[in-house]
């Protein structure tokens, strides 16, 4: 018969690294905003070679960003992703509690 261990008994021989937790979850939400943007690219029928076309860049930098690396594309290269497909941008400079939105025109 094995011993039920208490959940705090486990979690104290195994502690939490916050910092890899914030790692990880940045890096899904980093995908999964770069699915959000390959999804709405093949709803519009558009291949990567051609919103490539658009952009003046290669179809490995759009492939890039559909995989995830926004961090690494620059807001210029999102911008440029998301006009392309006919929308905005629009980006939120936060100070404490004061936000202030910047909205792109096409």
């Amino acid at each position: 018969m094995s011993k039920t261990v208490p959940w705090n008994d486990v979690r104290a021989k195994r502690p939490v690294d916050d910092a890899v937790v914030a790692d990880h979850v940045a890096r899904m939400e980093a995908e999964e905003r770069a699915y959000r943007l390959r999804e709405i690219r093949e709803e519009q029928g558009v291949t990567q070679k051609e919103l490539a076309d658009r952009m003046s860049l290669t179809q490995p930098t759009i492939s890039a960003v559909e995989a995830g690396d926004l961090d690494c594309s620059g807001l210029a290269t999102l911008k440029a992703y998301v006009e392309a497909l006919g929308g905005t941008v629009e980006v939120t400079a936060t100070f404490g509690n004061r936000k202030l939105v910047l909205t792109s025109r096409a």
